[in-house]
């Protein structure tokens, strides 16, 4: 009954918070760079608005690969916030990301071509470290699914500074921040005009904002399993985390995809990898 009652939750709650923390991200830009910025609710607006528009696509396709892309993200954040399988919550979201690409692939536009392929190089990049960090939150806590891992009793940030770290880092590829927002990007420095979504519009293009929302709510649930022990702290640590993924947004400039891949993979050895090195040496 708790599972049946935690899913519409998650689906109205995860679309307001969602919608919430693209408003807060926009004013937080402006502040960065002394202006005013819209308002918090301006998110929600976008979307009425895009909602109200034809939906014009090249191809039918199109429509159906963003409205799985949407469905997937939704159902990654249901396996995730009802307590279920971590490992499970991360594959789901792998085939999301496939669908979003695919869609791109499915029609002839070159800068949405590219900003696939930019898009797949970001998968790459990031993979590993979620891959890691739900091994490592197995390592301490002998146990993938998420209502046992918030049960532990003891602060997983202790035991997994190192993953914790190399997740911060991929986080900036997730949110779709500078310097890695490669494959499309809310800011208007993108030589690809839009890349990724670039021959989306309309409706389809609101799925896609939504699915983000989504999607970000849940990565934010991934930090907060770091500091599980105590909610406040965890809060707190959850909010800290997006305003730094803001900060770091405002103050780098866009590096290039081998930059990213390279940095990625290699930060990810030398933090999470040794991590786990670590705590397997210790807890035998």
């Amino acid at each position: 009954m708790k599972f049946l009652i935690l899913i519409p939750v998650f689906v109205f709650g995860g679309l307001l918070l969602g919608g919430l923390l693209a408003g807060f991200d926009r004013i937080l830009t402006a502040r960065m760079q002394s202006r005013k910025g819209p308002p918090l609710l301006q998110p929600f607006f976008d979307v009425s608005k895009l909602l109200g528009k034809r939906n014009i696509v090249v191809n039918r396709f199109q429509t159906f690969c963003v409205a799985c892309f949407l469905v997937f993200v939704m159902l990654t954040g249901v396996i995730f916030f009802v307590g279920g399988d971590l490992l499970l919550t991360i594959f789901a979201l792998t085939v999301a990301s496939i669908f979003l690409v695919i869609g791109a692939y499915s029609v002839r536009s070159p800068y949405s071509t590219i900003g696939a392929e930019r898009e797949l190089l970001q998968m790459m990049a990031y993979e590993p470290a979620l891959l890691i960090a739900a091994l490592g939150m197995y390592w301490v806590t002998k146990s993938f699914h998420v209502h046992d891992i918030v049960a532990y009793s003891h602060p997983l940030i202790m035991y997994l500074p190192g993953i914790f770290l190399s997740l911060l880092f991929i986080l900036t590829i997730k949110f779709r921040k500078s310097p890695f927002d490669l494959s499309t990007s809310h800011h208007g420095h993108q030589e690809l005009v839009k890349g990724l979504t670039t021959e989306f519009s309309g409706p389809s293009l609101a799925m896609i904002e939504v699915a983000h929302w989504y999607e970000n709510i849940l990565l934010l649930g991934i930090v907060y399993l770091f500091f599980a022990f105590n909610p406040i702290v965890a809060v707190a640590a959850t909010i800290l985390t997006y305003i730094i993924e803001v900060l770091i947004d405002n103050i780098f400039a866009r590096l290039t995809w081998q930059f990213t891949l390279a940095s990625s993979w290699i930060f990810t050895g030398v933090t999470a990898v040794s991590n786990l090195l670590i705590i397997t040496i210790l807890m035998k």
